[in-house]
């Protein structure tokens, strides 16, 4: 993943090449918000910092840099003022958030399927003990119905924690 750089300032390529080193990411930089937008149509990136002075001097210009953003970060830093080593702190520290929020997503889509697929599995087990319990159950119908309620049996104590671990006896 890239940092693109949105500044007027000179000398931006010498923040962009000490944010690199920094952050261990390759930055860009953008000129203006035109070259930001062309930038952000080609490109995917991980954050876009915005000079504060582009803010000031042309607010929509940099609501439609913020718009093209996609995924990325968006951070706003007043370059007169803020030093390499301020900025690249708070660009970690955001990727960093995002890592977080990320993970914790996918843990609880991950929650969410593992308890989808065990009330499946329990309603499948359910159902087809209770068609085995029916004694009208023509015998080649009952046998697949045995393999299911097995299966489903099976998945119930692979998809329960206190049983992954364990050897089956």
């Amino acid at each position: 993943m890239k940092i693109l750089i949105v500044t007027g300032m000179e000398g931006a390529e010498n923040c962009a090449a000490t944010l690199s080193r920094l952050l261990g990411l390759e930055c860009e930089v953008a000129q203006g918000r035109k070259a930001a937008v062309s930038a952000l149509k080609r490109s995917e990136y991980a954050a876009v910092v915005v000079d504060e002075g582009i803010i000031d001097s042309d607010a929509p210009g940099a609501e439609l840099v913020w718009e093209n953003a996609g995924l990325a970060i968006p951070v706003q830093a007043n370059f007169a003022l803020t030093g390499a080593q301020r900025l690249a702190r708070e660009i970690r520290m955001a990727l960093n958030r995002r890592d977080r929020e990320r993970a914790l997503a996918r843990d609880a889509a991950a929650a969410a399927i593992e308890s989808e697929l065990k009330s499946t599995v329990a309603g499948l087990l359910l159902h087809s003990q209770l068609a085995l319990a029916d004694r009208g159950v023509p015998a080649p119908l009952a046998e697949k119905l045995r393999m299911v309620a097995d299966l489903a049996g099976n998945l119930r104590e692979q998809l329960t924690p206190s049983h992954r671990n364990q050897p089956r006896t």
